[in-house]
């Protein structure tokens, strides 16, 4: 089993990260914050105006370690990374079986089907939970809108069709999110469908960060098992649109909104924690990312059973297990793509 290993989140402005021997050194204002040793490093991601020596990005490039650029609301910039690894065999098979439509569409069902099913897992748990009977009737409700999504998906036909379902399944979803929210906190995080670039609301402002995050961990997983993430099988090929690693990244959306509830019932992210912008955008401020940030890297390193291990398996490597699956799966040496279902 592989080590999971931390991702460096830098989300301080103006920091300045360099090389210092076997070390990658932070710092802000010519001061020290930070010293964390390269091998305990899978990867640096960086958040809006801060510097990366060069001597760094050579270090990085040369032990196979990413630095992913993002903006400070979290939009993907720029990725610097070595040499491509992998077997071309592998990536050849997955070339060719794009174009294959009924390996195509059998991936895509997997992945919407394996959305929905964990989706709807946050509801019924919400559900179970609600103190008020209004809030358990809309979530019930909204439950079994998302078993009927999930009957559909077998009569889906073509990728269109899929796609279709999966769109009024999120509508389904989103609409009923508000109800998981504790109702103290709903006026301040209220949810009117999915925005974004820019998010229209405090909730989407939070969903989009920790997306991001995870997009990141999703494609660095792809890349490690040698597939290339961006050519996928759901997600429509468009130049510079990393389509399999959202592909993968659809089965595991339901444990970023079960942070950003667990943030907001907590109270640990709240208003305050956010920017309202002319024009109607909303961004995370810098103590709302770095509190976002600490919540998703201590989720990634609990532990839970996988379903077809049957082991103990921390959750920051889920995405690389199930990109070994699909690699498998491209390899002919498992019948069919089996998404993550929460249990």
């Amino acid at each position: 089993m592989q080590t999971l290993l931390n991702t460096l989140y830098v989300t301080t402005p103006l920091s300045y990260l360099h090389l210092d021997n076997d070390t990658v050194r932070i710092e802000v204002e010519r001061e020290t914050k930070l010293r964390v040793p390269l091998h305990h490093l899978g990867g640096i991601v960086v958040f809006g105006n801060v510097l990366v020596s060069p001597a760094l990005m050579h270090r990085l490039a040369d032990s196979g370690q990413s630095l992913v650029l993002l903006d400070a609301n979290g939009r993907f910039k720029a990725r610097l990374e070595g040499p491509v690894s992998g077997n071309v065999l592998l990536r050849r098979a997955q070339h060719e079986k794009v174009n294959d439509a009924v390996f195509a569409l059998a991936v895509a069902r997997a992945c919407v089907g394996g959305k929905i099913r964990n989706c709807r897992q946050v509801l019924l748990r919400g559900a179970r939970e609600a103190k008020a009977e209004a809030d358990q009737a809309v979530l019930s409700r909204g439950a079994d809108d998302l078993a009927a999504s999930l009957r559909a998906i077998p009569g889906a036909a073509d990728l269109d069709t899929l796609r279709g379902v999966e769109g009024e399944a999120a509508r389904q979803y989103f609409g009923s999110l508000n109800n998981v929210v504790r109702a103290d906190a709903r006026n301040d995080f209220a949810l009117d469908g999915r925005t974004r670039r820019p998010p229209r609301d405090r909730m989407n402002a939070l969903l989009s960060f920790l997306y991001a995050m995870l997009m990141n961990d999703c494609r660095s997983a792809l890349e490690s098992v040698g597939l290339d993430p961006q050519i996928g099988f759901l997600h429509a090929l468009r130049p510079g649109r990393a389509a399999l690693a959202l592909d993968l990244m659809e089965e595991f959306r339901h444990m970023a909104d079960r942070v950003a509830l667990t943030l907001i019932n907590r109270g640990q992210v709240r208003a305050p924690d956010f920017m309202l912008h002319e024009g109607g955008g909303v961004t995370l401020s810098e103590p709302g990312r770095k509190t976002v940030v600490v919540a998703w890297q201590e989720r990634k390193q609990e532990e839970i059973s996988h379903p077809l291990l049957d082991q103990p398996v921390a959750v920051g490597l889920l995405p690389q297990l199930q990109a070994r699956f699909l690699a498998r799966t491209l390899r002919g040496d498992m019948e069919t793509y089996l998404p993550f279902l929460w249990r």
